[in-house]
């Protein structure tokens, strides 16, 4: 690779084959659309809310999403804000098993993710169509979502969580408990080239904590493996700004090109258009990755 001056270059982990596509991390930032299938997501896009049939809804969306750019769905059908209301393994089930079956049928080339911290959601989710686990809980003491991902050979993302902010300091310890995580993952039998890492902004962290990840976001490639970042919409661009949920897109923009200059592979966001353009432009930028008669293409 040549140097371009002033670009940084950093060593990117191999391949990952999710599903029906091979992410090649280094290249690109890729993006990964949200699809709540919920009444009562933080972010006012919950699918049940609308009142509508959700599974006619979700492949709507689904299918603008990937006009707009989207390289990989993440489905949840328990939403995680402050104070949600918790639900059943069955009910959870009944809400995105439809959901990824008809995104499957619909978009059959499309990466679809699930997010959940059940293995029964989970596998269920595997049989409907899924192709990687997205577990907001994978630093916890359970296992089971690596054991799944191990049996079914499938990639999985571990981010990082907290029941409390209590940090002696908060970017080595967000690595240490990630690495555990990961080393665990490995031992389970998860090969390290289906494990992606997230550091968990707006769980289990303060605002000013959810900020200094964006800012320190490079120190996790000491990890050696992708990184999601998920900073869309969420309260702590609210209160920064003091703006409404309807009113933070430029927040979670000027957030993913800020991820990206500092190592983000995936940003995982609600408006995939806008993100999709701050991130052709920060990795024309961070990647010097842009030529003139350059063509723009998702994951091979």
């Amino acid at each position: 690779m040549t140097r371009q001056p002033g670009t940084v270059v950093r060593a990117s982990p191999v391949p990952t084959r999710i599903g029906p596509a091979t992410f090649a991390w280094g290249e690109r930032t890729f993006v990964m659309g949200i699809v709540n299938v919920t009444p009562d997501s933080f972010s006012g896009d919950g699918l049940l809310a609308a009142g509508s049939d959700p599974v006619a809804t979700a492949v709507a969306l689904g299918r603008r999403m990937a006009a707009d750019g989207a390289d990989l769905l993440d489905v949840g059908g328990e939403s995680t804000r402050p104070g949600h209301v918790a639900v059943t393994a069955d009910e959870e089930r009944d809400r995105v098993v439809p959901v990824i079956a008809a995104l499957r049928a619909a978009l059959p080339r499309m990466p679809l993710s699930v997010d959940t911290t059940k293995r029964e959601v989970a596998a269920a989710a595997l049989d409907a169509g899924a192709d990687v686990l997205n577990d907001v809980w994978a630093v916890g003491a359970d296992d089971a979502m690596a054991r799944l991902a191990a049996e079914r050979a499938v990639p999985l993302v571990i981010m990082h969580n907290r029941a409390e902010p209590r940090y002696a300091e908060l970017i080595p310890e967000v690595v240490a408990d990630l690495r555990v995580a990961l080393d665990r993952a490995e031992r389970l039998g998860v090969p390290a080239d289906r494990l992606i890492v997230d550091p968990g902004f707006g769980f289990g962290k303060t605002p000013e904590q959810n900020l200094a990840l964006v800012r320190d976001l490079d120190a996790l490639r000491v990890l050696g493996r992708p990184v999601l970042l998920g900073t869309s919409r969420k309260s702590t661009l609210g209160r920064v700004l003091d703006l409404p949920v309807e009113d933070r897109l430029e927040a979670t923009l000027a957030t993913t090109a800020l991820g990206i200059a500092a190592g983000a592979d995936i940003v995982r966001v609600h408006d995939v258009r806008a993100n999709v353009r701050a991130a052709r432009i920060s990795d024309a930028i961070v990647r010097a990755n842009w030529r003139p008669d350059a063509a723009r293409g998702g994951p091979s």
